[in-house]
């Protein structure tokens, strides 16, 4: 069965760190483009991180270029999110999101189940 268990969300303060981790199980993780969305209350769901399949790029929400990393790890099938620098707005429930293309309109894609970051003094 396929899995996406995301941990490592929390409260912390505003300038601070939280590091995200999304374990995958149960399908070909090395296959998949992995990303990291948030949404917060009453917003849409924005993405907020991407990585490819063998990890070679990388691209950021505008919001937070300069301040999030991403990254991953085939062998662990484990994708990563560093959040330095938290403001209030990144308040939000983060997921973790597996994407390969099947076909020139098709494509599969898992989601987990969330985990909240809540940045407040």
């Amino acid at each position: 069965q396929e899995q996406l268990v995301e941990s490592g969300g929390g409260l912390v303060q505003p300038g601070g760190s939280l590091r995200l981790s999304c374990a995958a199980s149960g399908f070909t993780f090395s296959k998949y483009a992995m990303n990291w969305y948030r949404q917060a209350p009453g917003k849409e769901r924005e993405v907020v991180a991407s990585i490819t399949s063998a990890g070679g790029s990388t691209n950021y929400g505008d919001s937070v270029k300069g301040r999030f990393t991403i990254s991953r790890d085939n062998v662990k099938n484990m994708v990563y999110l560093q959040m330095n620098n938290l403001k209030p707005e990144d308040t939000a429930v983060y997921y973790c999101n597996a994407l390969t293309i099947t076909g020139w309109d098709s494509f599969i894609e898992y989601w987990g189940q969330g985990t909240q970051v809540t940045v407040s003094s």
